[in-house]
């Protein structure tokens, strides 16, 4: 992460301490983090959501669940507060949509696809050090039974 320093870098390692390491595909990826980290202090970043949720959301200590609830219920517990958090950090929803299919390639089949601006890559950590977004990330957790987010420069 040469390009937004040693604070960059800090601040990713007090996030992976919340989070996770990106291994259960749940949370960023250290690759994932090291890209974010490569990109100019002052470029808008772009991330690009696909989304696959359960049937029924699964928390694996079942906090968050005082019953059974779908997969879209836990999503939209998580969305209720990330969709303003990402406001609150500079940021912007440029599409938030279900997933029609593929145009070109394989036809995955996702269920949501979320595009969100950020002003610059600073913004996504501002976003994930929001203590009420780490307080919601596990129902994104818990609903999703696959996701895809691509980092776009731009």
């Amino acid at each position: 992460m040469i390009a937004q320093g040693q604070d960059f870098e800090l601040r990713v390692a007090r996030i992976i301490e919340i989070y996770g390491e990106g291994d259960n595909a749940g949370a960023p990826s250290q690759a994932g983090w090291r890209a974010l980290g490569a990109l100019p202090a002052a470029q808008p970043v772009t991330l690009v959501n696909f989304f696959k949720l359960r049937e029924h959301a699964f928390y694996s200590d079942r906090s968050g669940a005082e019953r059974v609830i779908s997969g879209q219920a836990a999503f939209d517990r998580y969305a209720e507060v990330s969709m303003p958090s990402l406001a609150k950090v500079g940021g912007r929803f440029l599409l938030v949509a279900p997933f029609a299919a593929a145009f070109v390639g394989a036809d995955l089949a996702w269920d949501l696809v979320a595009i969100g601006a950020y002003p610059q890559p600073s913004a996504v950590l501002d976003l994930f050090e929001r203590p009420e977004y780490a307080e919601v990330f596990r129902h994104r957790t818990a609903a999703c039974a696959a996701q895809r987010v691509s980092i776009c420069a731009g």
